[in-house]
């Protein structure tokens, strides 16, 4: 049986810690078209480090050097930026793309695979000490200065738009945005890219814009309609114009 400081588990713990080491560089080189080669990768990305500097914290918060882990996380912070707790539950092969200004809170759990942008919080909404914060699925992603709130489950291969607020657990597959976040309608609405940030509706812009195209055609019907039977109106023509029609709306892409 092995010892816990037996010379055959430690050159095993160094052999899954190497191993996980390049799997890692080997995600980032694939999701980041920026990286020019594993070297660059390995000196020089932040998240790369801020999730080995976890990994070491979280171990030790496991086995109850809990003031070594806060400690651990500390640095990982001020090095890095990002701040991950070292209780949270942190998956294989996540990508943190530049990373300032993330934070992820004690009981969160990012699954395989997944992808975090810049100023991404997984928070908890209440003081209780037990599960509180988000859990993500595999392969995520959650776009930049998204917010991710409370005990809620984000579904595998979910996608979180940029500046997104999530209240509410998010199905498998399903592409959230807004604030709140909504669920994007109908479900066929889905980006190849991981997730193009430029291009992402917005629904309530699009029901605001059906709303006011819906509007001002049932006021020219009424007015075709008193008109013809040579009623009179109350109101003249230029009262039943809105100040925008549903054609002159902002474009739901921002542009």
């Amino acid at each position: 049986m092995l010892g816990p400081f037996s010379p055959l588990r430690w050159l095993r713990a160094v052999g899954h810690a190497v191993e996980r080491a390049r799997e890692d560089i080997e995600a980032t080189c694939k999701n980041d078209p920026a990286a020019r080669s594993s070297w660059d990768v390995f000196l020089l990305y932040p998240g790369l480090h801020a999730l080995w500097l976890h990994r070491c914290a979280h171990a030790l918060w496991t086995h109850q050097g809990r003031f070594s882990g806060r400690l651990v996380s500390h640095v990982n912070r001020f090095l890095t930026g990002i701040e991950i707790h070292p209780g949270a539950t942190i998956g294989r092969r996540v990508v943190i793309d530049h990373g300032m200004g993330i934070v992820i809170g004690e009981t969160a759990r990012v699954g395989d695979d997944c992808l975090l942008y810049k100023g991404v919080v997984l928070g908890g909404t209440t003081l209780s000490h037990g599960q509180r914060h988000p859990q993500l699925g595999s392969h995520v992603v959650v776009g930049s200065n998204a917010c991710i709130l409370g005990y809620i489950s984000i579904g595998d291969h979910s996608r979180i738009g940029s500046g997104s607020v999530v209240v509410k657990p998010v199905p498998p597959r399903a592409t959230v945005v807004g604030v709140p976040a909504r669920i994007l309608v109908p479900a066929k609405e889905r980006f190849d890219a991981a997730l193009d940030h430029a291009d992402l509706p917005d629904p309530v812009l699009d029901m605001i814009r059906a709303l006011a195209h819906q509007n001002q055609r049932l006021r020219d019907r009424i007015l075709r309609l008193e008109e013809r039977l040579e009623a009179p109106v109350d109101e003249s023509p230029e009262d039943l114009l809105l100040p925008f029609d549903g054609d002159e709306l902002p474009r739901a892409d921002g542009g």
